[in-house]
């Protein structure tokens, strides 16, 4: 029978910095926090709130999160590593995730990828020589019919990329410009009887 008193859980290592939420910010976690029977369970809402402040979420940020909703560290630690859509490193400028999963990979998110590291001497971390770009292959990103998709800051995502599309997507971002928001290309569907 295995003896459970040796378990070292993690805990948040200290740095420097002062984390605190803004009364808007506490407003919007308690509300997503009365939606639950266990205030606990807004865990990810909150860590999402965290990581919109300070575009990752440093140890501090996620003790933070574990204080508010009365949790400890090492849980707010699991949800968040479990998930890659929470950042545990600072990234570069713009975070650039790309289908590698099934369909995407199938239809060249694999290359994609290979390409978008190459053009940019990107590390073996996926960081651009610019440290402007940090690739990184996502699982599915739900829009398997117009691949191969990218997602970038966590936030937009774009259809249909190939190599010459990925340099004019980087090139915006590079100039500091917004890219365009993409409805989701809809096939025409007719030969289906819809």
């Amino acid at each position: 029978m295995a003896h459970h008193d040796s378990i070292e859980y993690p805990q948040a290592q200290a740095d420097d910095r002062h984390y605190s939420f803004t009364p808007e910010e506490l407003a919007a976690i308690e509300a997503h926090a009365a939606k639950y029977p266990d205030r606990r369970s807004a865990v990810m809402p909150a860590l999402w709130i965290a990581q919109e402040k300070w575009g990752w979420l440093p140890q501090g940020a996620m003790q933070l999160v574990a204080d508010t909703l009365g949790m400890s560290f090492a849980h707010v630690y699991g949800v968040a590593t479990f998930y890659t859509m929470y950042l545990k490193e600072k990234p570069a400028r713009h975070l650039v995730e790309i289908c590698t999963c099934f369909t995407c990979g199938e239809c060249g998110g694999r290359e994609l990828m290979e390409y978008a590291c190459q053009k940019t001497n990107a590390n073996d971390e996926g960081v651009s020589a610019d440290g402007q770009f940090w690739f990184r292959e996502a699982e599915c990103l739900g829009a398997c019919d117009t691949p191969t998709v990218l997602q970038i800051n966590n936030d937009q995502l774009c259809f249909n990329v190939t190599p010459q599309r990925l340099d004019e997507i980087l090139a915006q971002l590079q100039r500091g410009e917004t890219l365009p928001y993409e409805h989701v290309p809809l096939r025409d569907q007719s030969i289906l009887g819809a």
